[in-house]
């Protein structure tokens, strides 16, 4: 490979008319005739690469011709604009390196058929590279970022209770025991208990972390861990806590 500029496909368009090199994995490949039509993603996005087989060594046609979905590659090639093309941009490819090719006897098993939930939580580690997932974990991430922006710009300091608790702060039937050198230990079922006290620190102070129940996890009302925003205020009355959670909500 040359040392052309590494970037990704979400700056793609800062190097229009350039040489640049991309790292990630063949996402789909579509043949016609003497042209292939390799896609890749980085995680950032995904382009469409052009490749006709009179522009290119043999050995780099032959190498993209038989890649595989979720291939890990290393591509080179030029960024050209076009309106028709995903993003806006396509690549013509010059170079390819392939880092690992997945192969044919245990190909990546997320398809677009439909899959029940217990094969695709025992593929999740390969199910998030899916758009839907990638674009809920993208969500969330936006989510969280509000919610921190919410309470940081309105003087609250964060601060993070410890996961494992000697006391429920909910319903004790709802606790999962943690063996904790021979003494009693739960995980967490909320921040509030070591908030409150924080907050006659602090004034006014927010926990933002992981908190378990020990519930049923298959309704619709029900998950074994969940991530939960716990802010606490000194000397707050109904009107001003109804205020702030109202302010969250249309931030």
């Amino acid at each position: 490979m040359s040392s052309s500029p590494v970037t990704t496909i979400a700056e793609i368009g800062k190097h229009e008319g350039q040489a640049v090199t991309i790292r990630g994995w063949l996402y789909n490949l579509r043949e016609s005739g003497k042209l292939l039509f390799p896609q890749f993603r980085d995680g950032s996005g995904i382009i469409q690469g052009v490749v006709p087989k009179n522009a290119v060594p043999p050995e780099v046609f032959d190498a993209i011709k038989t890649l595989t979905q979720e291939s890990s590659v290393i591509v080179e090639g030029k960024v050209r604009a076009d309106k028709r093309a995903h993003g806006g941009y396509e690549l013509d490819v010059a170079n390819v390196h392939v880092v690992q090719r997945v192969p044919e006897s245990s190909p990546y098993p997320i398809t677009p058929k439909e899959h029940g939930t217990d094969f695709l939580m025992e593929h999740r580690h390969l199910w998030v590279r899916s758009q839907r997932q990638a674009a809920i974990l993208r969500v969330r991430a936006e989510i969280v970022k509000a919610a921190r922006d919410f309470f940081d710009e309105r003087g609250f300091t964060l601060t993070d209770p410890p996961i494992i608790t000697p006391a429920a702060c909910e319903g004790t039937s709802t606790l999962f025991p943690v063996d904790y050198f021979d003494e009693q230990a739960f995980l967490t079922q909320s921040g509030q208990l070591y908030v409150e006290a924080t907050a006659m620190a602090l004034g006014k102070v927010y926990s933002f972390g992981p908190t378990f129940r020990a519930e049923k996890s298959k309704t619709r009302r029900h998950l074994t861990e969940f991530w939960m925003v716990e802010p606490e205020v000194a000397y707050a009355d109904l009107d001003d806590v109804m205020e702030l959670a109202e302010g969250l909500i249309t931030f």
